[in-house]
């Protein structure tokens, strides 16, 4: 089996402030934490953004707008020149053949084809969405576009 040297570099390991054991240690009596107040007591923290009581400032601004986030489609890209190198002429291009020719990884939900590169082969595609230039191109080249709605 291996051998592993499991030792710990010099310098990388600190040990733990020992504070509040007397005078002479230098962090004895109020053990660093000044004289009274809210942060000498022991779970004296305020929360990132307190005001001392004041409205703080994420609560007086109002809020403004909306977030599409949970309707974004995200797109796989795949281009002309891809698609050129690894289908022959007269293939059918959908998600399941961009995945067998590893394309397209498996949890993509939509496909889009982008004019990048050019095309010689007669190729039927089935995509979610195209761009003019890719249709352009693929019917130049005598392929058909079958676009499913995305």
């Amino acid at each position: 089996m291996f051998e592993f040297n499991l030792t710990v570099p010099a310098g990388a390991t600190h040990k733990k402030k020992i504070v509040g054991r007397g005078s002479s240690s230098g962090w004895g009596k109020t053990s660093g934490k000044g004289h009274k107040g809210q942060q000498a007591r022991s779970g004296g923290k305020v929360y990132a953004g307190f005001e001392g009581g004041q409205m703080p400032l994420y609560r007086r601004v109002a809020k403004k707008g909306f977030s599409n986030y949970p309707f974004k489609k995200e797109f796989y890209v795949v281009n002309l020149a891809m698609l050129e190198t690894k289908y022959s002429d007269g293939e059918t291009v959908n998600k399941e053949s961009l995945m067998q020719k590893g394309l397209l990884r498996k949890g993509s939900l939509y496909v889009k084809v982008l004019g990048t590169g050019d095309i010689t082969k007669k190729l039927t595609v089935d995509v979610d969405r195209i761009s003019a230039s890719a249709k352009e191109k693929i019917e130049k080249a005598g392929g058909t576009i079958v676009q499913s709605e995305a």
